[in-house]
């Protein structure tokens, strides 16, 4: 078990990886794209506003004003951006750079960048010509106090990829840290959680060690909700484990039952054979004692042969391929009819309650006969001389019934759960079958069991039913 737990752990730790991975390559990629391309918006934003009010200021005053630069200064410092202002030939006379001797105080911008700016604005990642020492982004917006007037100047904002992506960045380091604790948690949580998964499956391998030693008391301890599938694995192995164990007590009890039933043949056998060798029986005697061992015999070749039948019919009644369509009213009338010398025997009224029209059931015909002539044959065993012996059938919510009613002793409610049981010890239990070594219920029981189908036993009041179920055919 500890290696499915170690391989569960660590395919879902791969997993979370794999996911954090995917994610940040997105936050690498999608976001920082998207943060330059929402930064560059508030740049163009802003050059657009600071040509505006360079113009306004235009009006009573140059651009290389104070007042335009105490504008710039203050818009450069909200932003975080690097603004300047040039004249119509791209001679830079005011910046954001509060420095006396800024540095870029009079150097010239390439008319190139201008001609492309006239259009309206210019938006790139450049060095302008050797006015910054790297590249940056660059957004270019003539000054004009109107669309039709002529140039005035032009107003710079820029700003370095640093800069740009600092908030990004800052984001980014704290989403890793957000995303290794969550990493570590998801961890933990699957470490508890398969282990927690792993512990029935430790327990049904412990209680299997113990099947294989034939201790088949053990249970898995049901911690899970029964409708899942560990739950269901659980319900499972434990109604398979109450299976064996009811197997082998009926297995030990099979063991003592037949060990019972060939002693006391086997005994007498030996008894009178001994006593015959000895002399101990007279030899006017020995014929007589000489028919018990033959009698006793028989019945132990019955008992074998029974059992033989009871082990093939229960083969043949489980291959799906021995399953056929036929009529099952008219086999139960051709079944009744070979009771009709017992039946007279014993003066009873027999009643077929059989319908007009076919019920065509799919099983297997061989096997559906011994059954109702089992059962037939315990209800004529068993009826009271001159009393009715009821045969019906019928067929409800998909299934036919079959049902074989008597009037005779009633069967002690003690015995009725046990009667399909092997040997049986209630009298009437053991004399279903024309051998008499009770397995006639018994291997009732195992043929229908066979077609996934049930038996049940009903005795009140004299009046003993047995009801079966088949499947009908499909039409």
């Amino acid at each position: 078990m500890k290696s499915i737990y170690l391989r569960n752990f660590v395919a879902t730790a791969l997993l979370v990886a794999v996911f954090l991975l995917v994610v940040t390559v997105l936050c690498v990629g999608v976001g920082r794209g998207y943060v330059i391309t929402e930064y560059r918006g508030g740049m163009e934003t802003g050059a657009r506003e600071m040509a505006r009010t360079a113009a306004a200021i235009s009006r009573g005053d140059s651009l290389s004003g104070w007042i335009l630069r105490m504008n710039v200064s203050s818009v450069a410092q909200s932003t975080g951006d690097l603004i300047f202002i040039s004249d119509s030939d791209g001679l830079i006379v005011n910046c954001s750079d509060r420095h006396l001797a800024c540095e870029h105080m009079g150097r010239q911008v390439p008319g190139e960048f201008l001609h492309r700016a006239d259009s309206g604005m210019d938006d790139e990642l450049t060095d302008l010509g050797g006015v910054f020492p790297e590249r940056r982004y660059v957004v270019i917006v003539p000054i004009q106090q109107s669309p039709e007037e002529r140039i005035l100047g032009y107003a710079f904002v820029s700003s370095d990829i640093a800069s740009m992506l600092k908030p990004w960045s800052t984001f980014l380091s704290i989403s890793a840290l957000i995303a290794m604790v969550v990493f570590v948690i998801a961890l933990l949580v699957s470490l508890v959680y398969f282990r927690i998964m792993a512990r029935p499956l430790d327990e049904i391998a412990a209680a299997s060690r113990k099947f294989a030693r034939g201790d088949f008391s053990v249970r898995v301890r049901q911690t899970m909700d029964p409708t899942d599938e560990m739950g269901a694995l659980i319900d499972s192995f434990n109604k398979m484990a109450d299976s064996l164990e009811q197997a082998e007590k009926r297995r030990s009890e099979f063991i003592a039952n037949i060990s019972h039933e060939l002693r006391t043949p086997m005994t007498t056998i030996a008894g009178f054979a001994d006593g015959i060798l000895d002399g101990t029986i007279p030899q006017e005697n020995q014929k007589k004692y000489l028919i018990s061992i033959r009698d006793e015999t028989q019945r132990l070749s019955r008992l074998v042969r029974s059992m033989l039948s009871v082990s093939q019919t229960r083969a043949h009644a489980s291959d799906p391929s021995r399953r056929t369509v036929f009529d099952l009213s008219e086999l139960m009338l051709q079944t009744l009819l070979s009771f009709e010398g017992a039946a007279s025997k014993k003066d009873l009224d027999v009643d077929p309650q059989l319908p007009d029209n076919p019920i065509l059931v799919r099983a297997d015909k061989d096997a559906i006969t011994q059954v109702i002539y089992n059962l037939l044959d315990n209800a004529v065993k068993f009826a009271a001389p001159g009393s009715c012996l009821t045969l019906r059938l019928y067929k409800d919510d998909g299934k036919a019934y079959v049902s074989v009613k008597d009037r005779g002793e009633t069967i002690p409610a003690d015995d009725l759960p046990f009667i399909f049981d092997r040997f049986h010890k209630s009298d009437r239990s053991r004399s279903l079958d024309k051998d008499g070594v009770g397995l006639g219920l018994y291997l009732v029981k195992t043929i229908l069991n066979s077609h996934d189908e049930d038996i049940a036993v009903r005795s009140e009041d004299g009046v003993t039913e047995f009801v079966f179920t088949l499947p009908l055919a499909e039409k």
